[in-house]
């Protein structure tokens, strides 16, 4: 069955870490809505949604996908490249240690799993501030058993790889070129209006495919390629440098 790790947040997220963005206000009542609303699509789309307890402590805590990579074998549970999150991976790795082996990250590697695309046995690894190329090396080891390829992929001006692109289907990839190109890959790809940027993430949930609902003309270009899209909201975690996908670790149990 398809499963989602997910975590309640509240008004500690308007204390979340920065990179790019200026600190600007976050309603949380309305953030709270929009994870709300995030979880409810992905029961009614069938998905077993695990809620972990809310960490009042760790402001990013609701951003659980980079705690952890999950994979059919294994799940690498991770080193964030903020300080301020190591604290958010014991207890996903708790949760996550009853449906796979778990494997762990040592320091110094640092690495995020919002800057690790899957495609297949094929893995891309942004190098960011948050994800270093030793964190890359890392993986690339623990994973060596397994028979994946780990490739690293520079991203500008983006938090995070899946920031810039992520997966519509097994052929197909939604970027933004402006923060990284993937054109070496030999993928199809669709890429966002200027002014839409948030419509480079996208989560794909059995058939169907989570779009920021913000992203009207990516959500256009999305439906005239074939996807069955859901519109969700996520402004408020944008404002903290979140995205829909930021929000789950999904993964088949």
């Amino acid at each position: 069955m398809l499963t989602a790790l997910t975590r309640p947040t509240g008004p500690e997220l308007s204390d979340c870490e920065l990179t790019y963005l200026e600190q600007q206000p976050i309603d949380v009542d309305r953030a709270i809505d929009q994870h709300r609303a995030y979880v409810d699509t992905l029961r009614l789309l069938g998905v077993a949604v695990v809620e972990l307890p809310r960490l009042p402590q760790q402001p990013d805590a609701v951003f659980v996908e980079d705690t952890a990579v999950v994979l059919p074998e294994v799940a690498v549970l991770l080193r964030p490249g903020a300080e301020s999150r190591l604290g958010e991976v014991a207890s996903v790795g708790e949760i996550l240690g009853g449906y796979r082996k778990t494997v762990h990250m040592e320091a110094p590697a640092t690495l995020d799993g919002g800057d690790v695309l899957v495609l297949g046995n094929r893995i891309l690894v942004g190098i960011t501030t948050r994800s270093t190329v030793r964190g890359l090396d890392t993986l690339a080891a623990l994973l060596r058993p397994f028979d994946y390829s780990v490739e690293p992929v520079r991203v500008t001006g983006f938090l995070h790889l899946k920031s810039a692109a992520t997966a519509v289907d097994e052929e197909t990839l939604i970027v933004n070129p402006i923060g990284v190109d993937l054109s070496h890959l030999g993928l199809e790809l669709l890429e966002v209006p200027p002014d839409e940027p948030q419509g480079a993430n996208v989560v794909r949930v059995g058939s169907h495919l989570l779009a920021d609902a913000t992203a009207p003309r990516t959500l256009e270009l999305l439906r005239t390629h074939g996807a069955d899209v859901v519109g969700l909201e996520a402004g408020e975690f944008a404002k903290a440098e979140g995205a829909i996908s930021c929000k789950g670790l999904i993964f088949e149990a």
